[in-house]
C-alpha cells in the first residue's frame, strides 16, 4: 500500500520569552498509507498536536519548521509557501479541532459554515454544497440532517457539534483528516456516538487519519497503528493490538499500566449509630428566579440525599449536565439550595457560604475543575498559598512561610516553585496547588469536581495516588466528582450515579460490573475498553438507549 504521509526527519523549534530557541520536536519520522488511521499518543506538552499541525504546514505561534520535510501526496508542507498551502488546506487535507465551540462563530447558522470551504476553494455551486452537507449530516448520524444546519451552534449539544465539525472538515474531499482530541470533552454516552461516527464515515470513504488523543482506551476503536510521543520524540510505533498487549518502551508501558489507577483499600465503615461526616437530606438546588412553589426555574439538582462517613470516600459520577457540579457548589454553600438540609459534623449548615462560620467554611473545602481559572494568574505560588492560612489561622509571616514549604513538600512541588506564577507551572503542577490551597485549611472534606478531566493519563494518575497518600496522612474523607469511571473505582468507597438532577442508584465498586438502574447499565457499558474489537462489538440495549441516551 503505498504511503500518502511521509514525514522525515522532523524538527520544530520554539521560541521562549528571553528569546532563546528551544527544539521542541526532535528528528521525527513516521509513515501514514492510504486510508490508514495513526494515533499520535502521549502526555500533555509531548508534541502530539505540534506534529500533527504540521501535516498542514502549520506551526503555532512562536513555534517554526526548523528541519525535515513533511510529504503529503508527494508534496513537501513544509517547503512551499504560504499560498500554495492555502490551496491544500480543506482540500487534501483538514483539521477536526479539540472545541468545536471555540471553532464555530456563533453569529452565524452551522450550514454556512459547513459549506463555507466549498465557497472558497470554488469546489461546488452553493445548493450542491447544501446537499452534500446533507449526506455528511446523515452519515455521521446527526438529527433531523435536513434542518440542523439551520440552527446556530449554541442551538446543538456539544456531541452534535463535535459532528458538526467533522463534517466541516470532511465537505472538501480530503484525502487526510487531523483529529486533534475531538472527544476529550465528551462524557462517554456521547463520545461513543461520536467515535462510531467518525470511525463509519473514515473507513466509508478510505479516508487517511491522524488522530491526537492521551486516552488509549479511544485511540483503541479507532486507530490502525499507534505512535508513542514523549518530550517531542517516537518512544515507539506498532500496529494497534501489538502496542495495546506486547508495548516494549517502558514509557508505552507506563502509559497502560496508568489507564486503571490501583484501587484503593476499603476503610473501615464508621460504628453503627456514629455520626456520619456529611448528610444530605432533600437537596433542591438550580438557576433562575424562584417560583412560587420555592424552585427554582431550572432545577438542576432535584431531591438529591447522600451521607459521607469520616473517612470514606464518596464517587459521584454521570454525563455532563446531570447536576453533578451543581451538587458540588449547593454543598459548598457557592450555590445556596433552595430545599433540603446540609448537616456537617453534626451541626446544620446555612445553605449559602456567607451564613456559614469560618470554622465551617475551613472544614469544608472545594478543588475546581480548572486550575488555570481557580488560581489568579496575577499572584505567585506563595501568596496563592499564603491567603487561606492568614484567612483561617491568622499565621504571621515566619509560620506562613514555613507552612507553605511544608504544603509544597505534602503534594511533591519543588519548594522552589513556590515563586513563580501559575502561568509558568505544568497542568498537573498547577493542580496541585489548587489542591495545596484547600490543604492549607486543614479541613476534614474536600470536594473534588473533576480534578483530573483536563489532566493526561499518567499525570492523572499521580494526582489520585497522591490523594491516596494525603488521606491516610490526615485523616480526609473525598467527594470525588467525575465521569471517569475508573477514577471513581480507585478512590472512592461508595458511587452515587445521576441522571437529570437526580440520584438514582449508589452503589461500590465491587458492584459496578452489574448495575440495576438502566441508566446506570447504559453508563458503565459505555466506558471503552483497551479491545480494538470494542466498539465494533459493542451492541447496547436500544430501549436504554431511546429512554437515556442522547445525541
Amino acid at each position: 500500500m503505498a504511503n500518502l504521509v511521509e514525514i522525515k526527519n522532523l524538527s520544530v523549534e520554539a521560541r521562549t520569552d528571553a528569546g532563546r530557541r528551544v527544539e521542541i520536536i526532535k528528528d521525527v519520522s513516521l509513515e501514514i498509507a492510504e486510508g490508514e488511521i495513526v494515533a499520535l499518543i502521549g502526555e500533555s506538552g509531548s508534541g502530539k498536536t505540534t506534529i500533527a499541525l504540521t501535516l498542514m504546514g502549520h506551526a503555532r505561534p512562536g513555534c517554526r519548521i526548523s528541519g525535515g520535510q513533511v510529504w503529503l501526496d508527494g508534496k513537501d508542507m513544509a517547503a512551499m509557501p504560504e499560498r500554495e498551502r492555502a490551496r491544500y488546506r480543506g482540500t487534501e487535507v483538514a483539521y477536526v479541532p479539540q472545541s468545536a465551540a471555540a471553532a464555530f462563530n456563533p453569529s452565524t447558522p452551522i450550514m454556512e459554515q459547513v459549506i463555507e470551504v466549498t465557497r472558497i476553494h470554488g469546489l461546488m455551486a452553493p445548493e450542491k454544497a447544501r446537499e452534500r452537507a446533507v449526506q455528511l449530516f446523515r452519515a455521521l448520524s446527526l438529527p433531523n440532517p435536513e434542518t440542523i444546519g439551520d440552527r446556530y451552534p449554541h442551538q446543538v449539544s456539544g456531541g452534535q457539534l463535535q459532528r458538526l465539525a467533522a463534517a466541516m472538515a470532511l465537505i472538501g474531499d480530503p484525502r487526510l483528516v487531523v483529529f486533534d482530541e475531538p472527544t476529550t470533552a465528551l462524557d462517554v454516552t456521547t463520545q461513543i456516538d461520536v467515535l462510531k461516527a467518525f470511525k463509519s464515515v473514515m473507513r466509508a470513504g478510505g479516508i487517511a487519519g491522524v488522530y491526537v488523543s492521551h486516552d488509549l482506551a479511544v485511540v483503541a476503536q479507532i486507530a490502525d497503528r499507534i505512535a508513542v510521543l514523549k518530550g517531542g520524540q517516537v518512544q515507539e510505533t506498532g500496529a494497534t493490538s501489538q502496542i495495546l498487549t506486547a508495548a516494549t518502551h517502558p514509557y508505552t508501558q507506563e502509559l497502560l499500566a496508568a489507564f486503571e489507577p490501583k484501587r484503593r483499600s476499603a476503610a473501615k465503615q464508621d460504628a453503627a449509630g456514629a455520626a456520619p461526616l456529611l448528610q444530605i437530606s432533600g437537596l433542591v438546588a438550580g438557576y433562575g428566579q424562584i417560583q412560587s412553589d420555592g424552585r427554582p426555574a431550572v432545577c438542576a439538582v432535584q431531591s438529591v440525599s447522600l451521607m459521607v462517613e469520616k473517612g470514606r470516600n464518596l464517587g459521584i459520577i454521570g454525563e455532563s449536565g446531570c447536576g453533578k457540579s451543581t451538587l458540588a457548589r449547593t454543598i459548598a454553600g457557592i450555590l445556596p439550595a433552595a430545599a433540603g438540609d446540609i448537616t456537617f459534623a453534626g451541626q446544620e449548615l446555612a445553605r449559602a457560604a456567607r451564613g456559614r462560620t469560618r470554622d465551617q467554611l475551613r472544614q469544608l473545602q472545594i478543588v475546581f475543575q480548572y486550575a488555570d481559572t481557580a488560581l489568579n494568574p496575577a499572584k505567585p505560588i506563595e501568596e496563592i498559598l499564603g491567603r487561606p492560612l492568614t484567612f483561617y489561622h491568622g499565621m504571621d509571616r515566619k509560620a506562613r512561610d514555613a507552612r507553605i514549604d511544608q504544603l509544597m513538600d505534602m503534594v511533591r512541588l519543588p519548594r522552589e516553585l513556590r515563586y513563580r506564577h501559575p502561568a509558568e507551572l505544568s497542568g498537573g503542577q498547577k493542580q496541585r496547588v489548587n489542591f495545596a490551597r484547600a490543604l492549607a485549611a486543614e479541613p476534614k472534606l474536600i470536594i473534588c469536581d473533576e480534578i483530573t478531566s483536563a489532566l493526561d493519563t499518567v499525570v492523572a494518575s499521580a494526582v489520585i495516588e497522591l490523594l491516596k497518600e494525603l488521606q491516610r496522612e490526615l485523616e480526609l474523607s473525598y467527594i470525588f466528582i467525575s465521569h471517569d469511571l475508573s477514577v471513581v473505582e480507585s478512590i472512592c468507597d461508595e458511587i452515587m450515579v445521576m441522571y437529570a438532577g437526580s440520584k438514582v442508584e449508589q452503589l461500590t465498586p465491587e458492584k459496578t460490573k452489574a448495575p440495576q438502574h438502566p441508566y446506570s447499565q447504559l453508563l458503565f457499558s459505555s466506558v471503552p475498553k483497551l479491545d480494538p474489537t470494542w466498539l465494533d462489538n459493542l451492541v447496547l440495549d436500544p430501549v436504554l438507549v431511546g429512554d437515556y441516551g442522547h445525541r
